[in-house]
């Protein structure tokens, strides 16, 4: 019933219609970060994106932020890709091992 009452706000027999929170969900890692560098869209500027590591919103701001203090760069996390700017995929790469993903780099 209520998802034909979609729109209502009050009805009298439940009292006050709240929809329940989503959570997110994750993708399921297959045991690969893929770290791969983009300029395209960017106006020249090269970053660095990291896809497939299969963690919850928190866990991949963490890393985001562990990876930003040491590559010395900004970043951002969009969805479920980190983006870390400029071309550190070294750094990136002993990071991520270190924190037990393996790496796999991806195009050119």
């Amino acid at each position: 019933m209520r998802d034909q009452l979609s729109k209502l706000v009050f009805s009298t027999d439940g009292g006050r219609i709240k929809d329940e929170p989503q959570a997110p969900s994750v993708t399921p890692s297959d045991g690969f970060a893929r770290v791969r560098r983009e300029t395209k869209g960017r106006k020249g500027k090269g970053v660095v994106t990291i896809t497939g590591l299969g963690l919850d919103p928190k866990a991949l701001k963490a890393l985001a932020k562990t990876l930003k203090q040491k590559c010395g760069t900004g970043g951002t996390v969009i969805d479920e890709t980190i983006e870390i700017q400029g071309d550190k995929r070294d750094v990136i790469k002993a990071e991520l091992e270190k924190a037990g993903f393996k790496v796999k780099f991806i195009g050119g």
